[in-house]
């Protein structure tokens, strides 16, 4: 871009093309100013000044008013494309309409919250939202403050405690641990004693790989007792099939076994720190009338 350009660009007022427009629709100073709601001098004035800019008469005196310039021909269908372009861009969002939504919306979750949170929402944008489109994504906790700027996810669900800053976050709900086994399990047919707690073979979710130690086993620790940790699984839903098909037992969220007939949840003998759910969200989505919807139909369905 010229300098020249550069220059009359940041001398150029907005009011002045949009008179420019009126005047080449209308080839009339008076009635280019009963449209515009403005006094026919103002409307010579801009003319004025848009000549001096354009270095141009742009319009000329005529047998029936008056007749553009070639220049002024020239910029006809260009002013008035880059006007309504520009009156799209800041006019309000239009009202999002769900039932004709032709979008793809990208989550990040946990297999936990893919079951608690996504699994019932997804039964609800089948119905609402039926043309949409949800891919859901492993959640990376390092990486959700880059990948939500970047816009490569729109929601991410996470426990509020460690999650990144900057992002916006809504509360979900707070999940608490029970002691559950197999539906029928002999040993659970009561609440047991803490020795027998202990006694019991456990499992557990290590998330890292590997891990025979979890939060309960620091809660017990403090009381001078120790679990038999048998069995590790990294995933969430392994270890609900892992539950109904032997006689281990877990202290697992509740809302992940509560729904669960072939699971039978018992009162546990310790008293475990449950943790709270959260979704997040970039500031970019934020007034997004789509991405207000789903964190809506999200809030709703917990």
């Amino acid at each position: 871009m010229s300098g020249i350009t550069m220059v009359n660009l940041r001398r150029l007022d907005l009011n002045l093309l949009v008179t420019l427009d009126m005047l080449l629709a209308e080839l009339n100073v008076t009635r280019a100013a009963e449209r515009l709601h403005i006094s026919q001098p103002a409307v010579s004035v801009h003319l004025a000044k848009l000549r001096e800019l354009l270095d141009d008469p742009l319009l000329l005196p005529g047998p029936r008013g008056m007749r553009a310039t070639a220049r002024a021909e020239a910029l006809r269908e260009p002013l008035r494309e880059a006007l309504e372009s520009l009156s799209r861009a800041v006019a309000p969002a239009a009202p999002f309409d769900p039932a004709n939504a032709d979008l793809t919306w990208r989550i990040a979750a946990t297999d936990y919250t893919e079951s608690t949170i996504v699994l019932p929402l997804l039964r609800q944008l089948r119905v609402q939202a039926p043309e949409a489109r949800l891919a859901v994504l492993d959640l990376m906790p390092s990486r959700m403050a880059r990948q939500a700027e970047q816009g490569s996810v729109d929601v991410m669900f996470h426990t509020t405690e460690d999650a990144p800053q900057g992002l916006h976050r809504k509360a979900l709900f707070t999940e608490q641990y029970v002691l559950v086994g197999r539906r029928g399990h002999p040993k659970l047919r009561r609440r047991p004693t803490l020795r027998q707690f202990c006694e019991l073979d456990h499992t557990i979710v290590s998330q890292d790989g590997g891990g025979f130690r979890a939060s309960t086993d620091d809660v017990l620790a403090a009381q001078g007792m120790s679990r038999r940790v048998v069995f590790s699984v990294p995933h969430f839903l392994f270890l609900r099939s892992a539950l109904a098909n032997t006689d281990l037992v877990a202290m697992a969220p509740e809302r992940l076994v509560r729904d669960d007939p072939s699971l039978q949840i018992t009162s546990a003998p310790i008293d475990l720190p449950g943790f709270e759910i959260s979704m997040y969200w970039h500031e970019r989505v934020h007034r997004d009338p789509a991405h207000r919807w789903l964190r809506e139909q999200i809030a709703n369905v917990v």
